[in-house]
């Protein structure tokens, strides 16, 4: 595999396969209208996500609960850091609501970092999780949740909730984790996904990994092996574009054949499933990668 180091001029233009066109219409507008009328917010808005013009208009969303604002200042993500916000005890059932609204057929609840917290939001998870079940018993349900700062007892509720698919990202190489994650560790994360995988083998592990931050390929790789030692079950890895001028430029465009060869590596290490490309998310497309890896669309 080549190694492509970071090219830092390539920071000035978007190259052509980073160029796309947000889809409108009718159906996006009223995947925006459910979630204003129930108060929700979703990663897809807040962090913003190229893709959202995309999912919105397919009637999809990604939730973010614990509410907008982030306790912790990751120097990639558009989400608001400050001081945190109260629980709103209504939010897991609101949840529910929208996504019986949009007959979510796979249904994906992230959040904010809520390091005030005691659980770190864990019970949240698991009375939004419980939401769902009852509103959709046959839709499958993933979480991407925060590190709970290595807290076993919270990493465990959640995974005792059941859902289909445990998420959680690496976001990065370790040696980045300091400029790009500097309240979060690698090996805390690693464990969490070991952790749910021991604890919950039938579990369906998976994490995501952003590309242009200053990493070389064979970090990536590197990245690849720690997370099948753990056992993790399924890998996205897309290009990171920086939300404004506040956040980390990028430090290189990969380009799609190089996203290939990372896809290529991943499945010789033995991923269940894998998405690599530049406009991957964790949660994009995220109904169609469970139904690959389940062989069902229901539970």
């Amino acid at each position: 595999m080549a190694d492509h180091r970071p090219v830092t001029a390539a920071r000035r233009r978007l190259p052509s396969w980073l160029k796309v066109k947000a889809p409108k219409g009718p159906r996006l507008r009223a995947t925006k209208a459910v979630l204003e009328r129930l108060c929700l917010h979703t990663v897809c808005e807040s962090a913003k996500c190229p893709n959202i013009g995309d999912c919105f208009a397919r009637r999809t969303a990604t939730f973010m609960i614990l509410g907008n604002v982030c306790t912790r200042n990751c120097t990639f993500c558009a989400v608001e850091h400050a001081g945190p916000e109260p629980l709103e005890p209504t939010e897991p059932e609101r949840v529910a609501a929208a996504a019986a609204e949009l007959a979510l057929r796979h249904v994906v609840i992230t959040s904010v970092t809520r390091d005030d917290l005691p659980d770190g939001g864990a019970h949240h998870f698991v009375r939004t999780i419980h939401a769902v079940r009852h509103r959709l018993p046959e839709a499958s349900i993933e979480v991407l949740t925060p590190d709970f700062v290595g807290r076993e007892e919270n990493i465990a509720a959640v995974a005792d909730a059941g859902p289909d698919v445990y998420n959680h990202n690496v976001e990065t190489v370790p040696r980045l984790y300091d400029r790009v994650r500097p309240q979060a560790q690698y090996s805390r994360s690693l464990h969490l996904l070991e952790y749910v995988k021991q604890n919950h083998p039938a579990s369906f592990t998976k994490s995501g990994i952003m590309v242009g931050l200053g990493e070389t390929d064979a970090e990536v790789v590197d990245v690849l092996r720690d997370l099948r030692a753990v056992g993790c079950d399924s890998i996205t890895i897309g290009q990171y574009l920086r939300p404004s001028p506040r956040h980390l430029p990028v430090e290189r465009y990969v380009p799609p054949e190089q996203f290939a060869e990372y896809a290529t590596t991943a499945t010789k290490l033995g991923f269940r499933h894998v998405a690599s490309a530049p406009f991957v998310r964790s949660s994009y497309n995220a109904a169609e990668a469970w139904e690959v890896v389940s062989g069902s669309t229901t539970r």
